[in-house]
């Protein structure tokens, strides 16, 4: 019995259902979030790089700094596979029968949710600072400005879909904290008939097949009750 409805899940070892996996609001934010991740990364990756006229090496659009760039193309890169784990760890979620196990995965979702929340904010900061001391004379065809531009909007939307896996997280685990509890400590009286004490019914006692060792009740048996042997 242990794990069954702990942590948002049913019980395990359930049929996966798709269409409701994905009408779920922290599945929707999940592949938001993955797709922000794919439109970051590409934008900095493909245009986030460029040169002047008479100028060969290419440089970070954002004032012509690399950190920019390289914190912008990071983040999306590892922003996409944080996503698609996560993903793949809610459709294993209900398979996890251990109450323990569910709880860390849980956690893990609340605790990564929230960091990336946080890089992202601090990402947005950077990338916004970075592209507003820009020198346009860096960029005089005014190359790949759009692609910047929808960096800094995205890692900003990033901000709120992350913190808003890591809430549905924490409500996940408050909700899942005491069902848990339950869990564990719950049984079902119809499926624990090996454990259950052997009780007479209105205190008579079965005779064995040689009509000797019969089971003793809670309470000693005086003979007050006339048991009489039956002669066949």
């Amino acid at each position: 019995m242990e794990g069954m409805q702990a942590y948002g899940a049913g019980k395990a070892g359930g049929a996966f259902d798709p269409v409701t996996f994905f009408q779920q609001p922290q599945t929707i934010l999940r592949i938001v979030s993955w797709l922000f991740s794919i439109v970051i990364f590409g934008c900095i990756a493909n245009e986030g790089y460029i040169n002047r006229p008479n100028e060969v090496e290419e440089y970070c659009i954002f004032n012509r700094n690399q950190n920019a760039c390289n914190y912008g193309v990071f983040m999306g890169s590892m922003a996409f596979l944080c996503c698609m784990a996560f993903l793949a760890l809610d459709v294993y979620f209900p398979q996890i029968s251990s109450v323990k196990d569910r709880k860390k995965a849980v956690l893990a979702d609340v605790g990564v949710s929230a960091f990336w929340s946080f890089m992202w904010f601090v990402g947005f900061c950077f990338l916004a600072n970075q592209w507003q001391v820009t020198n346009h004379e860096d960029n005089p065809l005014r190359e790949g400005g759009d692609a910047a531009r929808a960096a800094i909007t995205f890692s900003f939307f990033s901000i709120f879909t992350w913190a808003g896996q890591s809430f549905l997280g924490f409500q996940k685990y408050k909700l899942g904290a005491d069902s848990a509890l339950f869990s564990q400590d719950y049984t079902d009286p119809s499926q624990d008939v090996a454990g259950a004490p052997y009780t007479s019914f209105g205190g008579e006692d079965v005779e064995s097949p040689e009509g000797g060792g019969q089971t003793k009740s809670d309470g000693a048996f005086d003979g007050s009750g006339g048991y009489q042997r039956q002669d066949y």
